[in-house]
């Protein structure tokens, strides 16, 4: 099944490339040779082949849901539902380690704040994560009908 997801390999690879500025075969022969001249690369190496495999997973999965449904008119069984969350379940493996990936090939800095974090990671929580300091408001006194004191 194409649908256009699995050019996430294709778009992951071009940018591999176009940060170290070579072919992604170039670049997996020099950590092959090397492999501790550069730590990133060869992480970004071994992920490359982690999301290729996450990558063949989801296709064999899709493929098995393909058959599944060609087999299975009406309304679907559990054997078709069962395909159609390991096609949900490959599909989030292959995202992930994309998203190792490109989280890989972030330029980290060491100026500004010293921390050698990128500047998605010095960045405040996106949502509330504690409760809002409470607000004093001075006590009124507002008198009830019916009330004495």
């Amino acid at each position: 099944m194409n649908d256009g997801s699995d050019d996430v390999l294709g778009v992951i690879t071009e940018q591999i490339e176009a940060r170290f500025g070579m072919s992604f075969d170039d670049l997996r022969g020099a950590v092959e040779k090397s492999p501790d001249a550069s730590r990133q690369a060869t992480q970004v190496v071994y992920w490359h082949g982690m999301l290729s495999q996450a990558q063949t997973a989801l296709e064999q999965a899709e493929d098995d849901l393909l058959a599944g449904l060609d087999t299975e008119p009406g309304p679907l069984g559990d054997p078709v539902m069962n395909l159609a969350q390991r096609v949900n379940a490959a599909v989030t493996v292959r995202d992930g380690r994309a998203l190792i990936i490109t989280h890989l090939l972030e330029p980290h800095t060491t100026g500004g704040q010293g921390t050698g974090t990128s500047a998605a990671r010095r960045r405040g929580p996106a949502l509330r994560t504690s409760q809002p300091a409470p607000v004093s408001v001075p006590a009124t006194q507002v008198p009830a009908k019916g009330v004495g004191r």
